[in-house]
């Protein structure tokens, strides 16, 4: 499983937007299953690479980054829609997710990140032994 739902989430969601001038710190996500790897993608148009900040705690991964705002001096905003500051997201990662093998891409502005299924977790074949002897002696007796 990749995520659990987190209680306070939206209490976290209402305070950011109260915090941020009542603009939402957008991060939108789209995560699947690819074969052996869990694949999510994050927008984040206009932000730096460098700004970019991966941590993962126990199965918490805490994706962080930073868009500069335009707000500079002698500057005469006309529209300002796009939101600007820190963005930061937590996924909640199963078990059954290797998260010390989590690769990470920023390519156009999408932050690709691969999540391999742990060798533990991943489906496999058991063999079903028989014993040509054994059967032969008790259809003997």
């Amino acid at each position: 499983m990749l995520m659990r739902t987190d209680p306070f989430r939206e209490f976290d969601r209402i305070t950011q937007r109260l915090l941020e001038n009542g603009r939402p710190a957008v991060m939108p996500m789209d995560a699947y299953r690819e074969n052996d790897d869990f694949v999510v993608h994050f927008d984040l148009p206009g932000v730096s690479p460098e700004s970019i900040d991966l941590e993962v705690e126990r199965n918490v991964l805490t994706v962080k980054a930073e868009r500069p705002g335009l707000r500079r001096e002698g500057l005469e905003l006309i529209v300002n829609e796009r939101p600007s500051g820190t963005f930061s997201r937590q996924v909640f990662l199963g078990d059954t997710l290797d998260t010390d093998r989590i690769t990470a891409n920023y390519a156009d502005g999408v932050l690709t990140l691969r999540i391999p299924v742990a060798e533990q977790s991943k489906a496999r074949k058991i063999v079903v032994g028989h014993d040509a002897g054994r059967e032969q002696a008790s259809i003997k007796a």
